[in-house]
């Protein structure tokens, strides 16, 4: 389990386990609305379009960065509207199932952002599992090159 995780983007494996806390965190409330399962229902349902919106964000990335800058635009814009109908879609189909509250729903999408404001949390946990991130040293732009 551990090799087919470590294969995963360290970014993405981050991301997706910051929504993952999130919706542990977000479940703990459970007891507080009178409609118990569905509000568990649609925030599950919610943090699954989370993390198949972070896959799809990160593949997007990952494909785009092969294109040259005006394909990359191009690419990546198409590649955000077709998330955006794919939540906006989810979330109707929610709405109008009646089984899964809606509102939990966005909320469980929302662990999306929410770990992005996790991250210094989730990165501990990447370097448990990684081990310690060693960067390339950065690249300075020599001194006589002037911008145009």
């Amino acid at each position: 389990m551990r090799e087919k995780i470590t294969k995963m983007n360290r970014t993405l494996f981050e991301l997706e386990t910051g929504i993952l806390l999130f919706g542990v965190f977000c479940q703990l409330f459970a007891f507080l609305p009178e409609d118990k399962a569905g509000y568990s229902l649609g925030l599950w349902l919610g943090i699954l379009i989370a993390m198949a919106s972070a896959f799809h964000m990160w593949w997007s990335l990952d494909r785009a960065l092969d294109l040259g800058e005006s394909q990359a635009v191009k690419a990546m814009s198409a590649h955000n509207i077709l998330r955006y109908c794919f939540i906006t879609t989810a979330l109707l189909l929610i709405a109008v199932w009646d089984s899964a509250n809606p509102l939990s729903a966005f909320l469980g999408i929302m662990g999306l952002k929410a770990s992005a404001y996790m991250h210094f949390i989730t990165k501990k946990a990447s370097n448990i599992l990684y081990g310690e991130e060693i960067l390339p040293p950065l690249l300075e732009e020599p001194a006589d090159r002037q911008d145009r």
